[in-house]
């Protein structure tokens, strides 16, 4: 079936003012007694109409694209759909509390946070949870901090954590931030740890193994407990990286594969919201012999059925404010107690399905496999960049690419377990489209959104945060 391009055609010349573009009113200021040098004399405010208003954010959110305009298959990052009701739960009333307070007069709050607590340790098949790290990166920081506090204890002095090369980046460097030496691990031809180079990397200096189960190639690590047994062997311990888990809701738990350490990404696995710089949550989970070096505080709840927080015996100290991103983390409870164990299940079924399906109707080569929740293309001659750009012409979000570097001209595809078949009919046409065409055609890609190709080195170089910028361009 030939795609219909038409269909995504937009106006290239369309352009949105800014509300200051626009006509402006003229405040006047009264004495102020604050210095001089915090004040002005006059102060010019946007004066447009609530219908106005309506219409320039409305054409704002057209111009743009996210998970609520359609498909976005970004690999690695799951950029699942947020359902809307857990954003009526977080906006509550009772929600809104106040995160100084006294336990005694916030018995419901650490109720639902011992209540995650436990749920997230039910799914990961870990002893204890903290809720405080404000994002999956900040999970995998204060997971490796909790391991070197437990090495200090025991009086090893371990200076390496190994890293497979398929692993996200921010291990690498939560690795080394925290101020450990980096191995990294190359794979095997299967796309998955090679045994014979793990036990060779191992070593008295290893104090962990960062790991994600299935692996960035959504290939699922069959000798998961083979290699928990080499790492346990040589005194180090096995960190999971829970960025993955989506393919495992319901089905397998890493607790029960060897692992001793997992962070929860909650807005790939729980669907809270994804990007932005935040808010956040990244939940770090642990066997029984870790818990008393978790972050202070710790929900507890006491015999006589009341609520309270309480100090680990060897706490690694506080990683955030209070305890945690409150309302994120009412999302996810939410988001989990809504779908229970059977469509927790569910779900990672349709992300499995969802992902073997797509591979299968595109033209592009996918090597490796069967997958779990995401696979790895290649765009082969084409270049994956251009590829990326020019998917945006037919009204859908590009993949990842150019990473994991294992794959020649990578296109991470993860459509998540949102996706009909219809929506996945619609990604693999887009695909198909576009592995049909020319370089130029990809290079001068795209053609039909508000905005042309930029410049993402420099873009991401000279960070314009404020309107006043333009002003300097």
């Amino acid at each position: 079936m030939k795609y219909d391009q038409a269909r995504w055609t937009h106006d290239e010349d369309r352009y949105e003012p800014l509300l200051s573009e626009k006509h402006t009113a003229e405040a006047e200021l009264d004495d102020s007694p604050l210095p001089a040098d915090l004040t002005r004399d006059s102060l010019e405010l946007p004066a447009p109409s609530e219908p106005e208003i309506a219409r320039h954010y409305t054409r704002l959110s057209e111009m743009n694209y996210g998970v609520d305009s359609g498909p976005y298959p970004l690999g690695s990052c799951t950029m699942k759909y947020n359902p809307k009701f857990t954003e009526d739960v977080a906006a509550l009333d009772d929600a809104a509390v106040h995160p100084d307070r006294s336990p005694e007069s916030v018995q419901g709050t650490l109720s639902l946070l011992y209540g995650l607590q436990d749920y997230l340790g039910r799914i990961g098949g870990m002893d204890a949870v903290t809720l405080q790290p404000p994002a999956g990166a900040a999970g995998e920081f204060t997971g490796v901090l909790v391991a070197r506090a437990y090495h200090e204890h025991h009086g090893d002095d371990r200076t390496e954590i190994i890293v497979p090369e398929s692993a996200h980046g921010t291990n690498f460097a939560s690795a080394a931030l925290a101020g450990f030496d980096v191995v990294e691990l190359p794979g095997g031809d299967d796309g998955r740890v090679d045994l014979e180079a793990l036990d060779a990397a191992l070593s008295s200096d290893t104090a962990l193994l960062m790991l994600t189960n299935p692996n960035t190639l959504g290939l699922f690590e069959r000798d998961i407990e083979e290699i928990a047994e080499l790492v346990h062997d040589a005194g180090g311990l096995l960190y999971y990286d829970g960025a993955n888990l989506n393919a495992l809701l319901g089905r397998a738990r890493p607790g029960d594969m060897g692992f001793d350490i997992m962070h929860y990404n909650v807005h790939k696995t729980f669907a809270t919201p994804h990007g932005g710089g935040g808010p956040g949550a990244g939940p770090v989970g642990v066997v029984e012999d870790l818990a008393p070096f978790l972050p202070s505080p710790q929900v507890e709840r006491g015999e006589n059925g009341t609520y309270g927080l309480f100090d680990p015996e060897h706490s690694i100290g506080k990683v955030h404010g209070y305890l945690g991103n409150w309302l994120v983390l009412v999302k996810t409870y939410a988001y989990i107690a809504r779908l229970g164990d059977p469509g927790l299940s569910d779900a990672s079924a349709k992300a499995v399905l969802n992902a073997n399906y797509l591979a299968s109707q595109i033209e592009y080569e996918v090597p490796y496999g069967p997958f779990h929740h995401e696979f790895v293309a290649s765009a082969g001659d084409q270049d994956a960049a251009d590829v990326a750009k020019r998917m945006l012409d037919y009204g859908v979000h590009p993949p990842t690419t150019k990473w994991p570097e294992i794959v020649s001209e990578a296109l991470m595809t993860e459509p998540t377990e949102i996706e009909n078949r219809t929506t996945l009919d619609q990604l693999a046409e887009a695909f198909n489209a576009v592995a049909g065409e020319d370089d130029e055609t990809l290079r001068a890609a795209p053609e039909r959104t508000t905005a042309r190709r930029i410049d993402q080195t420099s873009a991401a170089r000279d960070l314009r945060l404020s309107w006043h910028a333009l002003d300097e361009a």
